[in-house]
């Protein structure tokens, strides 16, 4: 019996963007107007297109991100929509130049796009596709790092928008103002409302473990990256020494990342990034290793195929809902009573707003 042959890629689209933020995000590390994202869109011979965009950090990211992805394209052109097979192949292609930095996001990208195709040639939202369904999955509204009048503010906000738990940017000069914004959190949604931290990687680990004594008391969810994210023995330190969770994973490059950090035991909690973890393909590996450790999963970013990862994740604790790409995706998860929801469309939930892009290319 013969088959018919499989869908192949034909070309890709690449647009870089300077998406603007509904309001500006300061952190340890500094402060976010703009997402510089860069936009894919995988076309095949079957008429359908995957979608996929990657975050970038600074604006002199775009056009190497995108002369990168315009290398791949030669590359998979011709291929058959078979996300872990290309993805294996540019692997297999770059292994002696390594798959982190900006190679690995061009390369993730392309498996994502990839996926969402996949899954829309298969007519099935991507959660199913992977064995999973679409349902809810627990949400906290990430925000910026501000004063506890302007942090109470956006706290009455998102709990209007259907949130019920948050995360704050933390790391200033006294540890105490970072405990004043924990209770003007608490103030407005309740004294038991879920409220974690994240440093940004602020710290040495004498002087995280040294502001945990102040935070300790807090009754925080977790403390994300105190230290350096690739100081895993740093983390471990911090975590044996404190009594409240610690939370990693955003800046891991792949699995063997997350290998380390889990042997080292730096953290009671996983927050894989599906941009730097390896795309879909790369998430459904982490995610395994994570059920056989039986470690809570968290997203980072990336909040439309996030939600359907999640959902087909054995061990999904929370989804973290900072809204990169609002300016140029018409199709987020829907909010409501602390939970997202994916839609229940083919694909992994990005549809363009492409009067918005017009307006945002860089």
């Amino acid at each position: 019996m013969s088959l018919s042959a499989p869908p192949k890629v034909t070309a890709f689209r690449i647009r870089p963007v300077k998406a603007p933020l509904a309001k500006p995000h300061r952190s340890a590390s500094g402060l976010i107007e703009v997402a510089s994202l860069v936009l894919l869109d995988v076309e095949t011979d079957a008429g359908v297109t995957g979608a996929s965009y990657v975050f970038v950090y600074a604006p002199a990211m775009l056009a190497p991100t995108a002369a990168l992805l315009q290398e791949l394209e030669a590359l998979v052109t011709g291929a058959a929509v078979a996300p872990a097979a290309v993805t294996a192949m540019l692997h297999a292609r770059f292994r002696l130049f390594g798959l982190q930095g900006l190679l690995g996001i061009a390369i993730n990208a392309v498996d994502m796009a990839l996926w969402d195709a996949h899954a829309k040639l298969a007519g099935l939202p991507l959660s199913r596709l992977l064995g999973g369904a679409p349902r809810p999955v627990r949400v906290y509204d990430s925000l910026g790092m501000m004063d506890p009048d302007d942090t109470a503010r956006d706290v009455e906000a998102s709990l209007a928008a259907g949130f019920r738990a948050f995360k704050i940017k933390a790391g200033r000069p006294d540890p105490r103002d970072d405990a004043a914004v924990v209770h003007a959190i608490r103030k407005v949604a309740g004294a038991d409302c879920w409220v974690a931290a994240d440093f940004n990687q602020a710290f040495l680990a004498p002087e995280a473990t040294e502001r945990m004594r102040v935070l300790d008391a807090e009754g925080l969810a977790w403390i994300e990256e105190p230290v350096k994210a690739e100081d895993h023995a740093g983390h471990a330190a911090v975590r044996a020494a404190i009594a409240t969770p610690v939370q990693t994973g955003e800046n891991w490059w792949g699995l063997p990342d997350m290998r380390h950090a889990l042997d080292a035991q730096a953290c009671d909690h996983a927050m894989p990034d599906v941009m730097k973890i390896g795309g879909v393909t790369g998430w459904m590996a982490a995610a395994a290793l994570a059920e056989a450790r039986q470690m809570p999963v968290s997203s980072h970013l990336f909040v439309e195929i996030s939600a359907h990862l999640l959902a087909s994740t054995p061990t999904a604790h929370m989804l973290e809902w900072f809204d990169l790409a609002a300016a140029v995706v018409a199709s987020p998860p829907r909010v409501a009573d602390g939970h997202a929801h994916a839609d229940d469309q083919p694909g992994a939930g990005i549809r363009w707003n492409e009067a918005a892009i017009g307006r945002c290319l860089a």
